[in-house]
């Protein structure tokens, strides 16, 4: 059992002063807000790609996702067929739209469609879930800092937020995108280590390991059950998988936001897609470390899921890789903390700060308070993961960050799809049917877990708000100045 030397210490320390320092450094040029927050509109395709992986994986891919497989068997899998196939209906159905006009953010859409209302009212509600779903991601970033340091959870939590605060802050979206392809390399990179590391110190290697994951199910990934109750099946992957990505990949500002840093609509295309296909290989590696944990720990009891890999990282893995590998836990959390800093700086100032005090296409007014607002932002991300340390135990971080998005995810895929599909809805009808789609969805997840698993959240959302939404949309305004706005 190994500890965390001076030379682990040395890898990490080096890592993180200098991604902050080179993230800094990527934004000296940066005048207005939009090369602050859409990089000028002329990132490269492939950078924007391996960014959106980064962001929307990160830190529960490299702790929570071994620890899915360590308790359970190979069918977290099954979400991935889904988030391909929801990835290319965004792409032939949202991005095109995206790309008419000279759109900041994912709900100035909504605004032409439905009107301005309606803009803010999706806003708040992504700052809102953004805020409470990236909180946890940024707890499960503190595990393996609390665990080689000894410091406090809540003080581990806060070093991270501010290094990753220093870079967002001076480098902007520029810095997030690039930083992120280093941090995947980084983080892919130390789970095929650690995949190398389980062949020397498990019995016999890889082959028995996974004979006797095969002999116990661990190897299952397809499960065609019809069951809604139960949270990963190939139903629930391909059709609750699906409709989460064109929520999370076309509605939410973390993700549209990379989007809109393309050069073009095709460039933004090819981005989309072949994220979902990486996406695909980043899970299956991932879910095959923790059944190689499974294997080396033989089912041991662990306090949290979230605590499997990076206990053996720390305990197992020799000096200097046991650094490498805590880098790439820290490159994975600094990757969607900057992204989601950024994404909520850029809809707060686009969406509300702009508008109201008349700062409309002033680009220096709104650089200016993007990065006032990345500081707030930062602040409460790092206030809201501390709140959440007594909640920790209870599973793994990854399901509680989706179930958190998967709540609101179905109210802001309905709106978009309903302003697409039905010439008669207003945004009495859209607002109406948004709330209701969350407040059924949010009922059944207080009342009806045992029921409903989580992955048939966005289904079920999206197809109350479109009902609640075209229904209402129907009914005749009482006031004359309850006006049908269409874009």
């Amino acid at each position: 059992m190994t500890a965390f030397t001076s030379l682990d210490l040395a890898v990490l320390l080096a890592y993180l002063l200098g991604v902050t320092a080179w993230g800094a450094w990527l934004g000296r040029n940066q005048k207005g807000g939009t090369d602050y927050f859409l990089g000028n509109r002329d990132l490269p395709w492939g950078a924007v790609c391996l960014s959106v992986v980064a962001t929307e994986t990160s830190t529960l891919t490299f702790l929570s996702i071994p620890g899915v497989a360590y308790l359970g068997n190979l069918g977290f899998l099954q979400l991935t067929l889904g988030y391909l196939a929801g990835r290319i209906v965004v792409s032939l159905v949202l991005l095109p739209p995206y790309y008419r006009g000279e759109i900041a953010t994912a709900y100035t859409l909504l605004e032409t469609r439905f009107g301005v209302g309606t803009r803010r009212f999706t806003s708040g509600i992504f700052l809102v879930t953004r805020l409470l779903a990236d909180s946890v991601r940024l707890f499960a970033t503190a595990i393996p800092l609390a665990l080689l340091t000894g410091w406090p959870w809540s003080f581990s939590i806060a070093v991270i937020g501010v290094l990753t605060l220093v870079y967002t802050y001076f480098g902007g979206i520029r810095a997030v995108v690039w930083v992120d392809v280093l941090q995947m390399i980084l983080y892919v990179g130390g789970a095929f280590i650690a995949m190398a590391v389980l062949q020397s110190v498990l019995p016999g290697g890889w082959g028995p390991a996974l004979s006797a994951a095969g002999a116990e199910g661990k190897l299952v990934w397809l499960d065609f059950s019809a069951n809604p109750a139960v949270p990963y099946t190939f139903w629930a992957g391909l059709l609750g998988g699906g409709f989460l990505s064109m929520a999370s990949h076309g509605t939410d500002q973390l993700i549209v936001q990379r989007l809109l840093t393309c050069r073009d609509l095709r460039a933004s295309q090819k981005a989309l897609i072949g994220s979902g296909f990486a996406v695909i290989i980043q899970f299956a590696l991932f879910l095959m470390v923790g059944i190689g944990l499974w294997a080396f720990y033989q089912g041991r009891p662990f306090d949290s899921p979230d605590e499997i890999f990076a206990t053996f990282i720390i305990q197992e893995l020799p000096p200097g890789v046991t650094g490498l590998l805590i880098a790439g836990i820290f490159a994975a959390a600094m990757s969607t903390l900057s992204s989601s800093i950024n994404a909520l700086a850029s809809a707060s100032s686009y969406d509300f700060y702009a508008p109201l005090v008349g700062a409309e296409g002033d680009e220096f007014r709104i650089f200016r308070a993007g990065r006032t607002l990345t500081v707030v932002w930062a602040i409460l991300l790092v206030g809201a993961a501390i709140l959440y340390i007594p909640m920790a135990e209870d599973s793994a971080a990854v399901e509680v960050a989706l179930t958190i998005a998967s709540l609101v995810y179905g109210g802001l895929l309905g709106a978009f799809f309903l302003g697409m599909a039905d010439r008669r809805a207003n945004q009495r009808g859209v607002i109406t049917g948004m709330a209701t789609g969350i407040l059924v969805v949010t009922s059944i997840w207080v009342f009806a877990a045992h029921l409903v698993g989580w992955p048939w959240f966005v289904l079920i959302g999206t197809a109350v708000t479109m009902s609640v939404g075209a229904g209402v949309s129907r009914i005749p305004p009482r006031e004359a100045g309850d006006r049908d706005e269409r874009g």
